[in-house]
């Protein structure tokens, strides 16, 4: 059984699940060595055609729209796959927060908060290394 194994669509899920499963799929096969070598045999095929169609404006427009639509798309999928990695480290950060004796527990969940507050979080944090750093220097009483 594969640990990368990426669950597959199945018609009963929902729109959202359909799309989460198809994204991580995507954003999974498209970083593979495979989906690169695709990619340069399609612009080397495009390239040698350019004789054959006398480099016309539709020979530029054929890769100019493919490379454009698949951008676009693209940019969903990975951040949809890029959005789901960030929240799964914020999960297990939460935890080892949560299950680390002496840990701030406010930090759980800091992601979520106002700007104040993390600006506030992050002027107490530098104050406490400040405190750390002085403590590290001065000789011991």
């Amino acid at each position: 059984m594969q640990t990368n194994a990426v669950p597959r669509v199945l018609p009963d899920m929902k729109p959202s699940a359909v799309f989460a499963s198809i994204a991580q799929r995507s954003a999974h096969e498209a970083g593979r060595p495979w989906a690169f070598i695709l990619a340069i045999a399609v612009v080397l095929a495009w390239s040698v055609s350019g004789p054959l169609f006398h480099y016309s404006d539709t020979w530029q427009l054929v890769i100019n729209t493919g490379t454009t639509v698949i951008t676009f798309l693209m940019v969903f999928l990975i951040q949809n796959a890029q959005n789901r990695d960030t929240g799964a480290i914020q999960l297990k950060l939460d935890e080892l927060i949560r299950a680390t004796e002496g840990a701030q527990n406010r930090l759980i969940s800091l992601e979520s908060q106002s700007e104040d507050t993390l600006a506030e979080v992050r002027a107490d944090l530098a104050v406490a290394c400040e405190d750390v750093k002085s403590a590290a220097v001065s000789p011991a009483e």
